[in-house]
């Protein structure tokens, strides 16, 4: 007993207890998987947010950054995409109708927040994941941790003499899959606790620029049929 490790642990106990083990730690790798590319992806997106609020007030002409935006289209995202598709419905229905400034702010609200949403759930994705993780990983882990424990026990009530070092190596190897689905599920936690706070901010960033964006369009819309 005194030279057993955590392998040692796992290659003796039951092959119900090392397929959870295996589960919790496939769940864990899945889950840094995640964190690491989320991180990066919510990093680039808060960049280009300021990147492209930066260029937006700057711009002296709104039809200048549309046009600049139209020519590489293929590759805009977060907030420019968000300004070009709102933008272009917008010229669209003013176009069509220009006593009408009220039906092209609204359609351009529209566009932009289907753009918005489309941009949430690619910055979302497989973040819910890490949520399953840190709530369901305790709970197989115990129950790896229960049978475990309930097979030292029979195994134990199959011998006349009972002795300490006859039950601590099964009930050992039982507890290691509990500490498996608590090293799983506290990242996971925390990651996903972190990684939701950052994706709520970010959509309130493109909320806030909606706003300011249809404010701008308005008072052009109004600018012109004067």
């Amino acid at each position: 007993m005194e030279n057993m490790n955590i392998i040692d642990l796992f290659l003796s106990a039951s092959l119900l207890v090392q397929l959870i083990m295996i589960l919790l730690l496939f769940c864990s790798i899945a889950s840094w998987a995640v964190i690491i590319q989320r991180s990066v992806i919510l990093s680039k997106a808060k960049k280009q947010i300021n990147y492209f609020d930066n260029k937006f007030w700057s711009a002296e002409d709104l039809n200048t950054l549309f046009n600049e935006l139209q020519q590489r289209k293929t590759g805009i995202q977060g907030t420019e995409h968000i300004f070009y598709s709102g933008f272009k419905e917008f010229s669209r229905l003013h176009q069509i109708n220009p006593n009408m400034p009220t039906a092209a702010l609204d359609g351009a609200s529209r566009a932009m927040h289907l753009s918005m949403n489309r941009e949430i759930d690619n910055l979302d994705r497989y973040i819910s994941l890490l949520g399953t993780v840190g709530s369901t990983s305790p709970y197989v882990g115990l129950f790896g941790t229960v049978w475990g424990i309930m097979n030292a026990f029979i195994a134990l009530g199959a011998v006349k003499q009972a002795t300490l070092q006859m039950v601590a190596p099964g009930i050992a190897e039982a507890l290691i899959a509990t500490a498996i689905g608590l090293f799983a599920a506290i990242p996971a936690v925390i990651a996903y606790n972190r990684l939701t706070l950052k994706v709520g901010r970010i959509e309130q960033s493109y909320l806030n620029f909606i706003d300011e964006l249809l404010a701008i369009l308005q008072r052009q819309a109004i600018a012109i049929r004067k």
